[in-house]
């Protein structure tokens, strides 16, 4: 064998370097994580079904960073508001600080009130129910990482627990109507996302950008905006981010919100017109403003998951945890110390080693994001969930923000289908063969503000100008404009993946179950 053909296997292999690497990473934190629970346990009865169930805890956390935590940061990303390694280390930092700090001392095993826990007699079918929830909730997860879908971790481990409790004690078992409910949030979430990002978005396009003066208006709105954004997510957090340490109604929570968008509002607003005076009056130029705002909101969105999702890792390892060293079922568990540091760094792990393929999915693979947008969606994930909080609501935090991208992408296709028209419209109504004339006239309708947009078009239909435009440019404008801004291959994908997350988690926990009990059972 030669040293040509040794260079050619060297370079097939190395494709695969990089991913035995990050499987190595992984398998050295489960690992550790056997180790430290051999430690703890010694002899004591069910001390096997504890390191099991810490392992699959800690790869069930691997799995949620390196899926769920994409939508925190992947539009900030997406529009180059921060760098793929800088959005890791935020993400990292502020989803470990989260789950750390706000996670709670107690959570709820039977996630969502989704099974009656009374119909599972004995300690042991319960811890067989709350591992074969997790292994399949983890399971789903790392098949849809793997497919480039980003899915609902809670809808993962809630099918995960729905399949393995009706496994269990039969089909009556289960809360068919909080299952309905969940089965709503498919559609509410995503459409109400984005819905309220897209709305962002038109707000900041006719404020700003639409207008003539784009730096003059740019100082009179991003302040308001950033307001806006402060009042949001200071109510988030109160609401959701600290609710388990800190459990506040939501008069007290938009309060504290407003207080504190007005002291952001004084702070930002010199800020904000000492920067913008030193832009030009373009598009790009403004899309700097909202490049600090995306990295707060990057980083409170991170914090408030960390502090929420965790319990989709580690509430049914508490469970477990309780019922080997207490004995019975319980509704509620406490959660250990070390039990909420393997959700937490399982989140910051998997996020470091697999979250970069979700990342670039949600920021860049389903429209073209600029900050702008990124923005939008980051309202819509705040707004969202204040809004279904308080009409009961269920909704899901993935499909909120996947929803706001698809929204802000969609709203683009829309302007921009609807600029086509107009000009269209005008074309149709002024042939001539005065091109210099249209070319000029077209340039000025495009640097106009709406409002002389729109006096332009009335003149322009009642002939009071000479304008006039040609059927070739007509046929060029509309094939250029009726471009698709949303992916519809990505479109697909993941709501087919959202539809067969907790029916696919279920299928696969009651298997789970099964084998686990015939394994188990003398």
């Amino acid at each position: 064998m030669d040293i040509n053909q040794l260079n050619q296997i060297e370079q097939a292999t190395l494709f695969s370097r990089p991913e035995l690497l990050r499987f190595g990473y992984a398998i050295l934190f489960i690992v550790g994580i056997v180790l430290y629970i051999y430690s703890r346990v010694g002899d004591i009865p069910g001390g096997f079904m504890l390191i099991c169930a810490a392992m699959i805890g800690g790869y069930m956390a691997i799995n949620i960073g390196a899926n769920d935590v994409a939508n925190n940061v992947g539009p900030a990303v997406g529009s180059k508001a921060l760098s793929l390694v800088g959005a890791i280390i935020i993400a990292a930092i502020f989803e470990a600080s989260g789950a750390l700090i706000a996670g709670g001392d107690v959570v709820s095993t039977i996630k969502k009130g989704i099974i009656d826990p009374s119909a599972i007699n004995d300690s042991d079918t319960f811890i067989w129910v709350m591992m074969a929830a997790l292994l399949a909730g983890a399971v789903w997860l790392n098949i849809a990482t793997a497919l480039g879908a980003p899915v609902s971790t809670t809808h993962s481990i809630v099918g995960g627990v729905l399949g393995a409790g009706i496994a269990a004690g039969g089909l009556g078992i289960a809360n068919w109507d909080k299952m309905g409910m969940i089965a709503a949030s498919w559609v509410i979430s995503p459409v109400l996302g984005g819905v309220i990002a897209a709305s962002f978005l038109l707000l900041i396009k006719r404020s700003i950008t639409y207008q003539t003066d784009m730096i003059t208006a740019a100082k009179k709105m991003v302040p308001i905006l950033i307001m806006l954004m402060a009042w949001a997510f200071s109510t988030y957090l109160a609401l959701k981010g600290l609710k388990k340490i800190w459990k506040l109604d939501f008069a007290t929570a938009a309060t504290i919100g407003l207080v504190a968008s007005g002291i952001i509002f004084a702070i930002v607003k010199p800020m904000v017109s000492k920067k913008a005076n030193t832009l030009e009056s373009n598009k790009a130029a403004v899309n700097t403003l909202f490049t600090v705002p995306l990295i707060f909101a990057a980083a409170l969105l991170s914090f408030a998951h960390g502090a929420n999702d965790v319990a989709n890792a580690v509430g049914p390892l508490a469970a477990i945890n309780d019922a080997i060293l207490h004995g019975g079922v319980v509704q509620k568990a406490n959660i250990p110390l070390w039990v909420m540091m393997i959700g937490a760094l399982g989140i910051a792990l998997g996020l470091a080693l697999y979250g970069p393929k979700l990342i670039r999915t949600v920021g860049s693979e389903i429209t073209e994001l600029d900050q702008m947008r990124a923005f939008s969606v980051a309202m819509a994930a705040a707004i969202t969930v204040i809004i279904a909080s308080q009409l009961g609501l269920p909704v899901s935090s993935t499909h909120i923000a996947v929803g706001g991208v698809f929204g802000v992408g969609f709203l683009r296709e829309y302007l921009k289908a609807s600029y086509a028209k107009k000009i269209d419209e005008i074309k149709t109504h002024h042939q001539s063969k005065d091109e210099e004339e249209v070319k000029q006239f077209l340039i000025e309708f495009d640097k106009a503000s709406i409002q002389e947009k729109s006096f332009m078009l009335q003149q322009l239909k009642q002939h009071k100008t000479d304008a006039q435009l040609s059927k070739k440019e007509r046929k060029g404008l509309k094939s250029v404009y009726r471009e698709e801004l949303v992916k519809r291959s990505a479109l697909l994908k993941i709501a087919a993946a959202w539809v067969v997350t907790v029916p696919a988690s279920g299928i696969m926990a009651a298997t789970m179950f099964f084998t686990l009990r015939g394994m188990m059972l003398p």
